[in-house]
């Protein structure tokens, strides 16, 4: 990459929820050519519930799909990070609009190298999320999600948001901050100086004796795209 360009993220935009509509997200993804961007990176959650199946696309989704492949034949690398609120996005009727789709990305600039991470499941005590999230992501339940009925993907659709809604309390309340820690260790000691994380919906940064963890606020709290 080189020195000129500029990496932009954004974190839990929750678009169609309480990031409301997708247009000023959009607007503000279309202006990052010319703002030097020469890479995006999705750190999850860009909408409020995100399936990889066209039966489920809202208005929301086609538009912001149509502004990342815009971004992409602009020349600016996109990375998706999956969330706890995006199924099955990877090999789906949207991979045309992300250079890749992962539960994590490393990546450089000006020498300092960052490992991006959505930020759930950290905690290994919180089994019963980590298994909640293991069966809701797994092959089955995509293979369910993307040939039951219409009516009753619906259905679907609606309850898991509700189920999403109730998870993770502990973590909404407060910041799990000895477990950032004890994660931030692991990863930096793996080679990375910078973590970047969204998920909690916060700006924070945590100085670790290897470097850095930095949460990322959640766009629809600030609306604001941030820069490395």
């Amino acid at each position: 990459m080189a020195t000129n360009d500029r990496v932009a993220v954004v974190a839990d935009a929750h678009l169609s929820g309480p990031g409301g509509p997708a247009e000023p997200l959009v607007e503000q993804l279309r202006r990052l050519p010319e703002e030097g961007c020469g890479r995006l990176v999705l750190l999850g959650d860009l909408f409020q519930i995100w399936i990889g199946d066209s039966r489920y696309e809202i208005p929301d989704i086609a538009l912001m799909v149509d502004a990342l492949a815009g971004l992409r034949s602009a020349g600016v690398h996109v990375d998706y990070i999956e969330g706890n609120r995006d199924f099955f996005l990877q090999g789906s009727p949207y991979d045309h609009a992300f250079d890749q789709v992962a539960s994590e990305v490393a990546f450089q600039v000006n020498g300092t190298r960052y490992l991006a991470v959505h930020g759930d499941g950290l905690d290994r005590r919180d089994w019963k999320y980590r298994f909640w999230r293991t069966i809701s992501k797994s092959g089955l339940s995509r293979l369910v999600a993307t040939h039951m009925p219409r009516r009753i993907a619906g259905r679907m659709v609606r309850g898991t948001e509700q189920r999403l809604s109730a998870t993770n309390q502990e973590h909404k309340r407060s910041i799990p901050e000895d477990v950032l820690r004890e994660y931030g260790s692991r990863r930096l000691a793996e080679g990375h100086d910078e973590i970047l994380l969204g998920h909690f919906h916060a700006a924070r940064t945590l100085k670790l004796p290897g470097g850095t963890v930095r949460l990322i606020d959640a766009w629809y709290n600030s609306h604001r795209i941030e820069w490395l």
